[in-house]
């Protein structure tokens, strides 16, 4: 598809256009490359569950550094070590975290994926299987490799995203490749175990590891019938030539921060189709917010917001929060419309509260506003300026993930929840060490998860869908929108607690301007709603839930009813 050593006119023309702040050169990009990342991220993790998040940030920075881009040829070359860099980066944190890289049972990897979605068979098949016998280094080497062999890369680009010289990347690649054809042994061998075979591999727990490779190739080698390969053996990359790749899947969750002047549109260019869904917005520090944009795989939806200014809004009360938890039911099924309101509704009003000291008022259940109802006026607290642990994005995937923030300002935390890879009870983040003030000041992003999603499942909202299921709250939690705004005097430590429904978080010192710029965004921009302003410039604005100013060992055993 894309053999031709530098891109084609038409993708140096889109790149440019791009840059130059076309919506729709910027979409193309974002649609047309997003396969080949995936297929470069996906076959270097072997599938692992944090391929989706890889690719999110490899095209987010990809988006976020578009303009710093100096030759539109370079395009693919660029975008592709940009990948490789943050699959390095996300195996330098597992190595130090010691985490298992092994795929969840009952997962496919990446090996199972592309057998059934390209319907290989014969020694294809068994190439796509012995990748999975590889160590990190080699999968991803040969997740470059195979995209050489099939036309999608060069060697030079191939090289360059390695970070190495062409000559010294033909020695890495022979030496793969012998490693390569070893695993395709042990496939082989496997298929059709001789009794010696089996005994050997009886206590074998059918994980494919460095250990085991080197035991089955010794026992390859001295084993004239395992041996033995029967039929000719097909080179590797002869059997990869014009090989397609593995489509991205339905369902598929992709999330972008979008600064500069452009937003991804709405495309029907994929075979699934892509229906759009304008939602709302992600803000970058000192960067005015142009876009947001989650795109789904399969035709679910596209997050986009639009960078042209809002319409004059007219004064709206803040809206209440509750000063204790008020029973919230588990939301085990959705909403049944963008405009339902299916929390309980907070009791007192904003005068209620108004004298009260810090922290008296914690957020809670509270009720949907209506879709068009636009947001009063968000308050301008003091600005110095939040340092972050994460510098300007942190992205938080896992659980213990934490990002401390230091400084005076305001902080945008964005949700990211993915029922299809676990759904059920979701363990809330919580904020520990607090030490000054903290308020949940307003939400965003054009929507609140459990609003609908999707134009043809009724059932799927940003909390899940029938199909995968959804994630749960606990009871008496406040649900969250798709942008939540808090301002920060002090120092605090937010930290992930993921423990039963999968989520992540994205972290950005951001800015009084990026808020009130996402909470105005509504309906006539193509959001599901407006977004909501809880602060009230004083010291009885909400602290939201799950807040101490102790360091407990595991942060997840902070209370809901924050305590500061």
């Amino acid at each position: 598809m894309r053999t031709d050593v530098h891109l084609s006119r038409q993708w140096r023309t889109t790149v440019a256009a791009a840059q130059a702040g076309d919506r729709r050169a910027l979409d193309e990009l974002v649609e047309g490359w997003l396969p080949l990342v995936y297929n470069v991220v996906g076959r270097a993790l072997n599938g692992h569950a944090d391929v989706d998040d890889v690719v999110q940030e490899t095209m987010l920075r990809a988006v976020g550094n578009l303009a710093t881009l100096r030759d539109p040829d370079s395009f693919r070359s660029w975008l592709v070590a940009i990948a490789m860099r943050q699959i390095r980066d996300r195996a330098r944190r597992r190595q130090e975290r010691k985490l298992d890289e092994r795929v969840p049972d009952g997962g496919a990897d990446f090996a199972e994926l592309t057998v059934l979605r390209l319907q290989l068979e014969g020694q294809r098949r068994e190439v796509a299987e012995a990748v999975r016998w590889l160590d990190p280094e080699d999968r991803q080497l040969v997740s470059l490799w195979w995209l050489e062999v099939s036309g999608e890369l060069t060697r030079r680009e191939l090289a360059a995203a390695v970070g190495i010289s062409r000559q010294h990347a033909a020695v890495r690649v022979q030496r793969m490749k012998e490693r390569l054809e070893v695993s395709r042994g042990i496939v082989r061998a496997l298929a059709g175990a001789c009794p010696e075979l089996r005994e050997l591999t009886a206590r074998w727990d059918g994980r494919p590891d460095s250990v085991w490779r080197k035991r089955l190739a010794r026992h390859l080698r001295g084993c004239g019938y395992c041996g033995d390969a029967r039929d000719s053996v097909v080179p590797a990359e002869r059997l990869l030539v014009g090989i397609a790749l593995v489509p991205v899947p339905v369902g598929f969750t992709l999330s972008l921060a979008l600064g500069g002047k452009t937003a991804v549109a709405a495309t029907s260019a994929t075979s699934a189709g892509w229906s759009a869904k304008v939602l709302g917005a992600l803000t970058k520090p000192a960067v005015a917010v142009t876009a947001g944009a989650t795109i789904v795989a399969g035709g679910a939806y596209v997050v986009v917001q639009t960078p042209d200014q809002p319409a004059p809004r007219a004064a709206v009360s803040p809206t209440a929060v509750v000063s204790s938890a008020v029973p919230q039911a588990p939301a085990t099924t959705p909403a049944p419309s963008p405009t339902s309101s299916p929390s309980v509704s907070p009791s007192p009003s904003p005068s209620a509260s108004a004298a009260a000291g810090y922290g008296s008022v914690v957020d809670a259940v509270d009720k949907a506003p209506d879709p068009d109802t636009r947001p009063g006026a968000l308050p301008h607290r003091p600005e110095a300026g939040i340092t972050s642990t994460g510098d300007a994005h942190a992205v938080m995937n896992h659980r213990g993930d934490s990002v401390t923030l230091s400084g005076q300002g305001y902080v945008l935390v964005r949700w990211q929840i993915s029922p299809q890879y676990r759904a059920g009870n979701l363990v809330m983040p919580s904020w520990t060490g607090l030490k000054g003030k903290i308020f949940h000041v307003a939400s965003g992003g054009g929507r609140r998860m459990d609003d609908r999603v999707s134009t043809t499942d009724s059932s799927a909202t940003g909390m899940g869908n029938s199909a995968v299921g959804y994630a749960v709250l606990p009871s008496g939690a406040q649900q969250m929108w798709q942008n939540e705004y808090f301002y920060v005097d002090g120092s605090v430590t937010l930290t992930v607690n993921e423990r039963g429904a999968d989520y992540g978080l994205s972290v950005f010192p951001s800015t009084w301007d990026a808020a009130e710029k996402d909470v105005l965004y509504g309906p006539p921009d193509g959001a599901i709603r407006y977004g909501l302003v809880r602060d009230d410039g004083t010291d009885s604005a909400p602290v939201p839930q799950y807040v101490t100013r102790k360091t407990p060992s595991d942060p997840a055993t902070v209370a809901q009813r924050s305590v500061v």
